[in-house]
């Protein structure tokens, strides 16, 4: 019995530590605690199974250094930046700006608001990162608005439940820098990787709705007039949109034409969206009349989240900074913002300071104790186990994908995804690059895949945050003086499934089209094995023109042919053919050969002592 135990110590270690996660105990302490328990019941079972346990004592040591390892991280500094950035701009209040002005510009068209969530969520995901301050501050702001004019109670649940779940896929995504430092891969090739990905499901969600308004008008119907501030306008905007597209047309072909196509694309629009806020500018303090008073607000209010965006990922692109570098800079960026605001407060900064501090905590306890998880799960060949397991599945590539996207899709029902970083993802990189498997796209279809856990009933996170700030009683609404009924849960549920299909519809064109995520590789230049030369360094002084290939000679030293003999050998090493000949002369006064001294004349000229022997054949 024990020797059975023995030879199953890695299937045994995961199940325990995966079912005291599942029971809710706290994820940094299971993890360390099942790790040290193991390892001390793993080296006392190591004579039965000598071939698998490779752990002693003195090898616990170890988690010291592994723990450093943690701390020197650097591309972990991305996390409390980008946390700290998303704060920030969600306590200055942007969320609101942004859903009331996308709102006012969407108004007219049914679907209008369904549509400015969808737009403000990913806005929201590519500043903040955080899921749920995306689902808290749009359910704030937009659930009652969609509720007093009419809205279907599931599709407006859904759609803002949905909408913020996009921060976890819209660069600069925490999940993508964890992810890319578990895979061990770039950062900015995942953010790469992940762009196209990410707008194809943001054209996914519009593309619901617009169908939604189609079947069932009534289920989303446009913004009342009298409700619309701006007033119209829409022409002028759709102008500056054609001008600032045009210049950043003109931009990207002719002016940056030599550089990647993302740098390219960084530039060229950072540029025409400048000349649009500059005209937009001058338009309201000028009083120039230029531009309509809609056009001016959308352009003004979208242009600074802009700015931010293009500030972390332009220079990441462009390659001027880190991801860890990036994030700092949208840190300061969105600190400058809020202050032009006048909503940068000491209340404000201390909150952001308050909740980045303990994210960053959590995530760096969970991060240790899955280094002492791993460094006994390593050790009893649990990787090997898993990679077995893994391996076997029919189907390659895509049957292994297949079966990994419904494990963390279920796991990610019970688990956050940083639990799921540090735990899950590690043992899949083995499997993945067997299977000759890109990294950055397993991590785009995990990142995906995780987005959906956070939505699926009963435990998507993203339905609690929703839960937790909705009505669940009726309420009197001010503006039009009408009661509205609360919210019900199975309201929320029912609203999510479309979204949880189009997510899996998602993962599936990813996984069959891997060029929504490869084409990151496109610009790498390959590179020609036969075209590499390697040249060795001369051990002494340079060899004349003409000499054989090898060591040069030392100074003062020459052998035969007038050549720098190479350590005092005549004629220097030849690698390239058959040995130099002998000198004709090996009297005494002549240079000796490996720098001994020359024979007396006696024995050194033996010209006329007989015959020489003969060389040997080589």
């Amino acid at each position: 019995m024990i020797e059975i135990i023995a030879h199953n110590l890695a299937p045994i270690m995961f199940t325990s530590v995966m079912a005291m996660l599942l029971l809710g105990y706290p994820v940094a302490f299971t993890l360390a605690a099942g790790g040290l328990a193991f390892f001390f019941i793993c080296v006392e079972l190591s004579v039965f199974a000598p071939d698998q346990i490779r752990l002693f004592p003195n090898l616990l040591q170890a988690n010291a250094n592994r723990i450093f390892d943690v701390m020197r991280n650097d591309t972990l500094l991305a996390v409390p930046f980008f946390t700290f950035m998303g704060l920030i701009l969600e306590r200055s209040r942007m969320a609101e700006d942004l859903l009331d002005t996308i709102g006012q510009l969407f108004g007219p068209v049914r679907g209008g608001l369904a549509y400015a969530v969808i737009v403000v969520g990913a806005l929201l995901g590519a500043t903040t990162g955080v899921v749920a301050a995306s689902v808290i501050a749009m359910g704030l702001i937009s659930l009652p608005i969609m509720m007093r004019y009419g809205y279907d109670r599931s599709l407006a649940t859904g759609t803002i439940a949905a909408s913020g779940t996009l921060a976890q896929i819209v660069p600069p995504s925490l999940v993508l820098i964890v992810m890319s430092d578990q895979l061990g891969r770039s950062v900015g090739d995942m953010y790469v990787g992940a762009l196209l990905p990410a707008l194809m499901i943001i054209a996914m969600y519009c593309a619901y709705i617009f169908i939604v308004t189609l079947v069932r008008p009534n289920t989303a119907p446009a913004l009342p007039a009298e409700f619309r501030t701006l007033g119209g306008g829409v022409v002028s905007l759709i102008v500056m949109v054609v001008l600032s597209v045009g210049l950043h047309f003109l931009l990207y072909t002719y002016v940056f034409d030599g550089l990647r196509y993302e740098t390219r694309f960084v530039w060229s629009a950072t540029l025409a969206t400048a000349a649009a806020l500059a005209v937009s500018l001058l338009n309201r303090y000028l009083k120039l009349g230029v531009i309509s008073r809609l056009a001016e607000q959308v352009i003004i209010v979208l242009i600074p989240p802009l700015a931010l965006i293009f500030l972390v990922l332009g220079t990441i692109f462009l390659g001027i900074a880190t991801p860890t570098e990036g994030g700092a800079m949208g840190a300061t960026g969105a600190l400058v913002l809020a202050f032009i605001k006048r909503r940068l407060t000491m209340k404000t900064l201390k909150e952001a300071l308050d909740s980045t501090t303990k994210l960053t905590s959590f995530v760096m306890f969970i991060l240790i104790g899955a280094r002492v998880f791993g460094l006994t799960f390593y050790g009893i060949n649990g990787h090997l186990w898993i990679e077995e397991l893994l391996l076997s599945l029919p189907g390659g590539e895509h049957g292994f994908l297949v079966v990994v996207t419904i494990i963390v899709f279920v796991l990610g029902c019970f688990l956050d995804f940083f639990e799921i970083a540090f735990i899950v993802v590690p043992l899949l990189v083995g499997p993945a690059e067997s299977l000759g498997i890109d990294l950055i796209w397993l991590g785009i279809i995990l990142g995906i895949n995780l987005q959906t856990s956070f939505l699926t009933p009963p435990f998507g996170f993203a339905l609690f945050y929703l839960r937790s700030i909705s009505p669940g009683k009726a309420w009197n609404d001010e503006v039009t003086g009408k009661k509205i009924e609360g919210i019900r849960t199975v309201e929320i549920y029912k609203g999510v499934i479309p979204y949880i299909v189009i997510q899996f519809a998602a993962i599936l064109l990813v996984i069959f089209y891997p060029r929504l995520v490869t084409h990151y590789k496109d610009d790498v230049a390959p590179v020609n094995l036969d075209d590499v030369q390697i040249q060795l360094p001369g051990m002494g002084a340079p060899q004349a023109p003409g000499a054989p290939s090898g060591l040069p000679g030392l100074p003062g030293q020459n052998g035969g042919d007038g050549q720098p003999g190479g350590l005092g050998l005549p004629g220097g090493l030849n690698l390239n053919g058959s040995p130099p000949s002998a000198p004709a002369d090996q009297s005494g006064g002549n240079a000796p050969s490996m720098g001994l001294p020359g024979l007396p004349s006696g024995l050194g000229d033996q010209s006329g002592g007989g015959e020489q022997p003969q060389q040997p054949a080589m």
